[in-house]
């Protein structure tokens, strides 16, 4: 039976989307749930697995091309069987004559085994860079442009320049991150946290906890309980504007901004305030391990009603972070420096973190702002705060 491929129902906040890669060929036989084509949303790269066993008969859609919900992708046939397993046939040895006459082959620079992206490509062609040659670091072992730059070091070429259209994903954050900045009031205030309370209950409990969980015990996961902690106290932190109305939500979904090969993506923890430790650090590592591989789903980064980032991670001391839209505030990490302080009168080292919070001074005032940072910071240096619900 011929049947039709089409581009899924996307949700009400994705409006179209790009056709990246075809992984099959016209004529080629297809098994069930084997990947198509990827598309390349403003959020995720969805990908389009086979319906069931057959062949594709026609593309009518390329790679490149923008596509909406519906639209008409390829043809499909379902009649088709799959082809027998034949016994490989032994090669003939070749002619020492000819092999010793015939040049070298030329290397080129495509092959149907090669998986680039169209930027590493174009770059690849450019360049003159043979593409099988190039180990690539994207997911499935995809060559992205910078692996071919990264071929390219130390060549005459290391001051090649290239112009490549903004991926989606680049596009809509760069949009997101400039209505953010012309739309909120925006305004940062600091504080400083003493990690070594919580450093001291990781060293103590840790391998208990991966023990029992089969998960290594992070800071995130105690950072996102101190922020319900305090967006408890102070709800207009966890509201957010509608026109002329502030909507203030019963629940705490917060994103964690996550670093990808596409770029930053913020998955949600739904319902933040009913999970455990051991819940969030899951939840953390899942979203983690799938943002690196592009499988995030596209309703795991739509909403959210706070948001944390880790700029600590790649080693910021401080920094400003920019509100996610509609949210009204956000919270950044940062390095853990040993730093003197004072204790009691006395000079003391203690691992100490910057922590600093924007906030949409539209919507919240100064006072609820350094306050629920101070609660923040109270909650985790003293953590017993969390348990008591003080």
């Amino acid at each position: 039976m011929k049947i039709e491929i089409k581009v899924p129902q996307l949700p009400e906040s994705v409006s179209e989307a790009t056709l990246l890669d075809w992984h099959k060929k016209v004529g080629e036989f297809v098994k069930r749930d084997e990947n198509l084509i990827d598309l390349e949303t403003d959020k995720v790269v969805m990908e389009l697995p086979a319906s069931e066993n057959g062949v594709l008969t026609e593309i009518v859609a390329k790679s490149g091309d923008i596509v909406k919900s519906g639209q008409l992708l390829a043809y499909f046939d379902t009649d088709v069987k799959a082809p027998e397993a034949t016994s490989p046939t032994p090669k003939a040895a070749p002619a020492a004559a000819a092999s010793a006459a015939a040049p070298a082959a030329a290397p080129t620079t495509t092959s149907s085994n090669v998986k680039a992206m169209p930027a590493a490509t174009k770059v690849a062609a450019d360049s003159g860079v043979n593409l099988s040659e190039v180990a690539g670091s994207g997911r499935g072992g995809r060559i992205l442009k910078e692996d071919v730059l990264k071929n390219l070091t130390g060549s005459s070429s290391s001051r090649i320049e290239e112009r490549v259209p903004m991926s989606r994903l680049r596009k809509r954050v760069a949009e997101r991150l400039l209505e953010s900045q012309q739309t909120n009031a925006i305004l940062t205030t600091f504080n400083e946290v003493n990690m070594k309370p919580i450093m001291d209950l990781r060293a103590k409990y840790k391998d208990v906890f991966e023990k029992k969980h089969g998960l290594k015990l992070g800071f995130m996961s105690f950072f996102v309980k101190a922020v319900i902690h305090a967006l408890k106290q102070y709800p207009v932190l966890n509201a957010s504007i509608d026109g002329d109305d502030i909507v203030y939500h019963g629940y705490f979904d917060i994103g964690i901004a996550v670093s990808s090969s596409r770029g930053l993506v913020v998955p949600i923890i739904r319902n933040a305030e009913n999970l455990t430790i051991a819940g969030i650090e899951q939840t953390i590592a899942d979203f983690g391990k799938r943002a690196k591989e592009g499988k995030l789903e596209l309703d795991e980064l739509i909403g959210g009603t706070y948001s944390i980032t880790n700029g600590g991670t790649f080693g910021s001391m401080m920094s400003t972070p920019i509100i996610n839209p509609p949210q009204a505030a956000i919270l950044g990490m940062h390095s853990i420096k040993e730093r003197v302080v004072v204790e009691n009168g006395q000079m003391v080292i203690r691992p100490m973190m910057y922590i600093a919070m924007s906030y949409d001074h539209r919507l919240i005032d100064g006072r609820e702002a350094v306050l629920s940072l101070v609660a923040i910071k109270d909650a985790l240096e003293d953590p017993t705060r969390l348990i008591l619900d003080i």
